[in-house]
C-alpha cells in the first residue's frame, strides 16, 4: 500500500485526479498559494522575532532574524547587529555585529546606521574612525523618530568634540553623498 508521504518519489502516482486537477494543476495551486502567503508569513516572522526579543527570549529571536536578514530585510539585520553586539542568544561577536549593522545602515536603518556610528566611534569589529562615526551618527539622528532624535543629537555632538574642523566637514559631505540601497 502507498502511503501520501510528499518524500516517498510515488507520491505524485499516488495522488489521483480530482475535479478536472491533475497532479501538475495541484502541484501548481500549491506553490501559488504557498507564493500568496510568502510576504505576510515574512512580516509576521520579524514581528514575532521582535516579540521574542522584548521577552528576553533571545535565542528564538536570534533563530527567526539570521534567515530574515541574510534575505536582506533591514529590520531583521538590525536586530541580529544588537544580538551579536551584546552576546544575547549568539556568541558576542563585534566583527558579525557591525556587518550586520553595515547591512542594514546601507539600506537606511536608522537604528542600525546609529549602532555602527558608536561602533566605529570605539573601533568595535570595525577600525575606530572618527570620520565613519560621525557620517552613520549624522545619518541616524537626521532619521531618527523624534522621541530620540534629542539623544542622538548629545551623542552626535560628543563624537564631534573630538574631530578637527576637517575631520567634520568630511564626515558632513559623506553624509551628504551618501544614498540608501536595497540588497538584492
Amino acid at each position: 500500500m502507498q502511503t501520501l508521504d510528499s518524500r516517498n518519489p510515488g507520491f505524485c502516482r499516488a495522488v489521483p485526479r480530482m475535479r478536472g486537477f491533475t497532479r501538475l494543476g495541484w502541484g501548481c495551486a500549491a506553490m501559488l498559494l504557498a507564493l500568496a502567503f510568502a510576504i505576510p508569513a515574512q512580516a509576521q516572522s520579524v514581528r514575532q522575532g521582535v516579540s521574542a526579543f522584548h521577552r528576553q527570549d533571545y535565542a528564538t529571536a536570534s533563530r527567526i532574524f539570521i534567515p530574515l536578514a541574510e534575505r536582506g530585510d533591514a529590520a531583521a539585520q538590525s536586530y541580529l547587529g544588537m544580538l551579536f553586539e551584546t552576546g544575547r542568544g549568539v556568541p558576542q561577536n563585534y566583527t558579525e555585529a557591525a556587518m550586520w549593522y553595515r547591512r542594514a545602515a546601507e539600506q537606511g536603518d536608522s537604528r542600525a546606521q546609529y549602532s555602527l556610528g558608536l561602533l566605529y566611534d570605539r573601533g568595535q569589529g570595525v577600525p575606530q574612525d572618527i570620520v565613519e562615526a560621525s557620517k552613520w551618527l549624522n545619518l541616524a539622528t537626521a532619521a531618527a523618530p523624534p522621541q530620540v532624535r534629542e539623544a542622538r543629537a548629545r551623542i552626535r555632538d560628543a563624537v564631534t568634540t573630538k574631530m578637527t574642523r576637517g575631520e567634520i566637514a568630511q564626515a558632513r559631505l559623506r553624509a551628504l553623498e551618501w544614498a540608501p540601497s536595497r540588497e538584492h
